[in-house]
């Protein structure tokens, strides 16, 4: 069977979500391993760095034994193979376009807030085990990151959804890295109204559950 490596953080949610959102089960589908990320247990674990050097998080392990690493890719991988909710669009266009606004947020949001994320609040945590910039550039690139959701609040309008009038990845990593900075003390810049009502109304989607669950 399947196996996804997870563990807490935005990505390896925004995976668990989109197998939600594909209809897939735990325990039925796949089975999935979950790494103390805190402790660095995914780093140690030698067998499992064996398979994925960067020991990085979240990976898919397939049948054959191919092991699939990074978010973007896996949900690509997953929608290849379960064409139904379509979720990156159905014709080139549209897979372009949906493409398109998750890159956008990928590079103008996602890198500067983890970034400075890293750098202040979860210097602790990461600073002994990787690079990380000064807390003034890491306060610099939070600071970007906030102002990039302001820009994305004003290209959202009045709409719930980014791309295709339709719910879609773009979406579904948008809220995925709202969420995570919930759990770390990060709040919606002000200027923001419509990403506050796009994340209310997709909190009753039933992946959104996954932001609750302790693990």
């Amino acid at each position: 069977m399947t196996t996804l490596h997870s563990s807490l953080g935005p990505n390896p949610r925004l995976v668990r979500m989109f197998m939600v959102e594909k209809g897939l089960e735990e325990g039925k589908d796949f089975e999935r391993v979950h790494y103390d990320i805190i402790t660095g247990e995914n780093r140690q674990d030698a067998e499992y760095c064996a398979k994925n050097p960067q020991g990085t998080l979240p990976a898919l392990e397939l049948d054959d034994g191919t092991f699939l690493t990074e978010s973007w890719p896996i949900c690509e991988f997953i929608e290849e193979n379960h064409a139904s909710p379509n979720l990156f669009g159905e014709t080139a266009k549209e897979r372009a376009e949906v493409r398109k606004w998750a890159r956008l947020f990928d590079q103008e949001v996602v890198v500067p807030m983890t970034m400075g994320f890293r750098a202040t609040g979860g210097r602790p945590m990461f600073e002994p085990r990787m690079a990380v910039v000064s807390e003034g550039a890491g306060a610099e690139l939070a600071a970007m990151s906030d102002d990039k959701w302001r820009w994305f609040d004003a290209q959202l309008g009045g709409s719930n959804h980014f791309a295709l009038g339709r719910f879609t990845f773009a979406d579904l990593l948008v809220f995925a890295f709202a969420n995570f900075g919930f759990t770390v003390g990060w709040k919606l810049p002000e200027g923001t109204d419509n990403l506050a009502r796009f994340v209310e109304t997709h909190n009753a989607r039933p992946c959104a559950a996954i932001w609750q669950q302790a693990e």
